[in-house]
């Protein structure tokens, strides 16, 4: 049968009106002209830079960013727990706010306004902290975020105790916020106690420097690189400059801050600059899928010159991670600038592979990375030494070790099952080795068809395209093509994304302080999808 007959919804004109080649050269093109990353707004940075930065241009509107994006339920951000670092930033701007008006600084809003949405934000948090229900997410330093955060509220509501703000119900009497069950506040205390003693912290800390205390102001370990960003973060940045009067005279860091602030006018993304990660997975999406690319080599000259012997960062300001190492090996492999795997071994451990050396936790998605990085180099290099072969018999045990019962695998760097699923499951297929492979493959397959939604779409809490285009590409690059269930399923999601390609806006999924989007990652997905199934059909399109 034919992918459109599996839909009827697949029109010819619905298969010719998107020219992947066109957009993937855009796309391309875009890694050149915005080096620095393309990353949607976040709600915790730009609330840190309410707190942190009035004096930067765009205040007023970033403030009312966190206005207009309140929850009717008075959160902020994605579903479940995810919600509550972005609401405690935003809460905690609001209050700031708030109490600064006394000196007549600027907001945006009227009182009334503010009072009302913190005091809703105050509301969801106690609701959320209090129950003793709240199922934390192992997102980055969050044992450090969610402390700082909730000690720097509990101050405003000890001020406002004394002096009182009509509006803020929320907080009368001796209400204070307590930490998520199993959360405390000692490595918080533990980084302050090392930054008062002139310590120097780890790379990896310095992306969270604005909730470590006034002890990282102008702190020389720490000073920005190119382009100006300390940490990869608008708010890390802003606490090392500390108020307008230093600020004034800050050369790259201000000028920084100045040009995130314009890219959304006002809010705030995080991370950035993410310019290793962007156009390493970008290219290695697109490259795998067989999509025709005409990339510069200066892009390339330049994805090559990241390589080191320690591993390869996903931007200035971040420390070198496997992740982000092995992703670059393979989409230079893909493209035929051969280098040699040699910087991971640098992250090897008795399981796998860590994503940084004293990491807390494990990553399948590394790992099938890792995977993908010497299974490449493999093929490019023909090369079968027993160490690299080792590695290969090794993550084909680890990963279906690792996988859910019901096929599917779940990841620390990402919310969404489909985009651990489609790595593992991929890389699985293309380089395990032995039967474990094979049965983990052909389970995730059975669990995407198994969860594809009426619409033809995929998707954790709804259906978007970012999931819908990974799960698509377990079924078209894993899956049987005997099989009449998966051409029916692929028909239905590629009626989905041609109607959603450039009209449907995709949440944040990927793991940062909160939730963000790195939109020409998705973008690169989405395309890939598409143009795997095209290429299905131009070769007869029967299964």
């Amino acid at each position: 049968m034919t992918i459109e007959d599996a839909d009827q919804r697949v029109t010819p004109r619905a298969m010719t009106d998107i020219d992947i080649a066109v957009s993937a050269h855009d796309l391309i093109a875009q890694l050149t002209a915005k080096p620095w990353g393309q990353v949607g707004p976040s709600v915790y940075e730009t609330a840190r830079l309410v707190t942190a930065a009035s004096w930067l241009t765009g205040h007023d509107r970033r403030v009312r960013y966190l206005l207009d994006n309140q929850r009717p339920d008075g959160g902020w951000g994605p579903p479940e727990a995810y919600a509550l670092v972005p609401t405690l930033s935003a809460t905690e701007a609001l209050l700031h706010t708030l109490r600064r008006r006394d000196a007549g600084a600027p907001s945006g809003a009227s009182e009334a306004e503010l009072a009302g949405a913190a005091d809703r934000g105050l509301r969801a948090l106690f609701g959320w902290l209090q129950h003793g229900a709240l199922s934390v997410p192992d997102t980055p330093a969050i044992d450090v975020i969610v402390p700082a955060l909730v000690a720097s509220i509990n101050e405003h509501l000890d001020e406002v105790r004394d002096a009182p703000i009509r509006g803020l119900d929320a907080c009368s009497g001796d209400r204070r916020l307590g930490l998520p069950p199993g959360m405390n506040a000692r490595r918080l205390a533990a980084v302050r106690q090392q930054l008062a003693a002139g310590a120097q912290l780890p790379a990896k800390l310095r992306h969270f420097l604005e909730v470590l205390g006034t002890g990282v102001q102008g702190a020389p370990s720490m000073r920005p690189g190119s382009p100006g960003a300390v940490g990869a973060s608008p708010a890390a940045t802003a606490a090392w400059l500390g108020g307008p009067a230093a600020a004034e005279s800050a050369g790259p860091a201000r000028e920084f801050l100045e040009d995130v602030a314009g890219w959304h006018d006002g809010p705030v993304p995080c991370p950035v600059p993410i310019t290793v990660f962007e156009r390493a997975w970008v290219l290695s999406s697109l490259a795998r899928a067989g999509v025709p690319l005409t990339v510069p080599l200066a892009l390339l000259d330049e994805l090559s010159a990241t390589v080191e012997p320690s591993g390869i960062a996903a931007g200035a300001g971040l420390p070198a991670d496997a992740d982000t190492s092995s992703v670059t090996l393979y989409a230079l492999g893909k493209l035929g600038r051969l280098v040699a795997p040699d910087s991971l071994w640098a992250f090897e451990t008795e399981a796998g592979f860590c994503t940084w050396p004293g990491e807390d936790g494990f990553s399948v998605t590394t790992n099938a990375h890792v995977l993908d990085a010497f299974g490449q180099h493999m093929i490019n290099w023909a090369d079968a030494s027993p160490r690299h072969l080792a590695v290969l018999d090794k993550l084909s045990a680890t990963l279906p070790g690792e996988q859910q019962a019901d096929g599917s695998w779940r990841d620390r760097w990402h919310a969404s099952p489909y985009y651990a699923t489609v790595c593992c499951a991929v890389a699985l297929d293309q380089f395990g080795r032995g039967p474990a492979a094979v049965e983990a493959v052909a389970a995730a397959v059975d669990w995407v068809l198994a969860t594809q939604r009426p619409d033809g779409s995929w998707g954790r809490w709804s259906g978007t395209a970012e999931e819908t285009a990974y799960a698509m590409q377990v079924l078209l690059t894993t899956g049987n093509p005997a099989r009449r269930a998966i051409g029916e399923a692929v028909g239905q999601g590629y009626a989905f994304l041609a109607e959603a390609f450039d009209r449907q806006a995709d949440p944040p999924l990927w793991y940062g302080k909160e939730l963000y989007l790195p939109t020409a990652i998705v973008r690169a997905a989405v395309l890939a999808a598409l143009y795997s199934t095209q290429r299905k059909i131009n070769l007869g399109g029967v299964w």
